[in-house]
């Protein structure tokens, strides 16, 4: 039987014998990791979101090293891409794209939306920015620096937005319990109420 005959449960199942046998990853490891995959969501962005807005020193350790940032709130990044996070101002937003498919920061964010591995959404955000933020209805103003960052199978991004008038005072659990997916990715901005 050749590759082409299997079917996929019977693919992945060979591929993981090979990396067993070859002692690439075990089993276990491949499980581990696996679960770690499936368990991970949005909501581990937006705890590091809101530990920055309310720790600088935490603040300053994910713009230098994310992926340290995100291992010191129990995210494990071992096996992950670098992760790099991108601070918006009042005078540059990011938005983050993969251009040729999907790379995402899902150790800290989770499986990326349906429409961010999208074709339009790749190609439009790349040359309409500005309109595909209206669509969400990010209307930034004219002097703000839009900045489209591509996410790659080498380094992974996530924004860090702005915190938004009105949250002061918050703990850092309900400021993240208004951080949303869209806003780790710039399409967004987080809102107080």
């Amino acid at each position: 039987m050749n590759i082409a005959e299997l079917d996929s449960d019977a693919l992945l199942i060979a591929l993981r014998r090979v990396l067993a046998a070859k002692g690439i990853a075990s089993e276990e490891e491949i499980t581990e990791r696996i679960a770690i995959t499936d368990a991970a969501s949005p909501a581990g962005g937006a705890r590091m979101v809101a530990k920055a807005w309310m720790d600088e020193d935490y603040r300053e350790l994910m713009l230098t090293d994310g992926a340290r940032a995100a291992e010191t709130l129990g995210i494990p990044m071992r096996g992950m891409p670098p992760l790099g996070v991108l601070e918006n101002t009042t005078e540059v937003h990011h938005l983050v794209v993969c251009t040729l498919c999907s790379c995402y920061p899902r150790a800290v964010l989770g499986y990326p939306p349906f429409w961010f591995k999208s074709v339009s959404y790749r190609a439009r955000a790349v040359r309409d920015p500005r309109g595909v933020l209206l669509e969400w209805g990010t209307d930034l103003p004219e002097q703000v620096t839009l900045r489209v960052v591509d996410s790659t199978a080498d380094y992974r991004w996530m924004v860090l937005p702005m915190r938004p008038d009105g949250t002061e005072g918050w703990s850092e659990e309900r400021l993240a319990s208004i951080i949303r997916e869209g806003d780790m990715i710039g399409v967004t901005v987080p809102q107080a109420g």
